[in-house]
């Protein structure tokens, strides 16, 4: 399956919005992605960004933002617990930081993701 380029101002924002976070960084899907103890909890997916959300703050910026959908990497299959924000949700810099702190939050209080050794490396 081939998949749409993302656009380098998505990945450099995501990127740079990164930097100092304690986390992991690997590519999936040839996407920049970030992870806390092997789960992901953001990245980029097309020209979509994307954060990993408890279900209560997923309903919560579902109600404020009609326009954060789940995120479909194959149509008809929408990944749990992950949700797409629209640019003019991402382009808020105290909104968007907001949201990825409570992404990396619930991220952080998964279990740790078990499974053959990552090639994940610190960001």
């Amino acid at each position: 399956m081939k998949f749409k380029k993302a656009p380098q101002e998505l990945i450099d924002f995501l990127m740079e919005k990164m930097k100092g976070k304690n986390c992991d960084y690997k590519k999936m899907f040839g996407y920049p992605a970030f992870f806390i103890n092997g789960n992901m909890f953001t990245g980029v997916f097309a020209d979509q960004l994307f954060l990993r959300l408890s279900d209560m703050d997923q309903a919560e910026i579902s109600k404020q933002y009609s326009d954060v959908v789940p995120l479909e990497p194959m149509k008809g299959r929408p990944m749990k617990s992950y949700v797409v924000l629209p640019k003019s949700l991402y382009a808020d810099s105290k909104v968007f930081d907001d949201l990825l702190f409570k992404s990396m939050m619930y991220t952080s209080e998964l279990p740790v993701k078990k499974g053959k050794p990552s090639k994940a490396k610190m960001y």
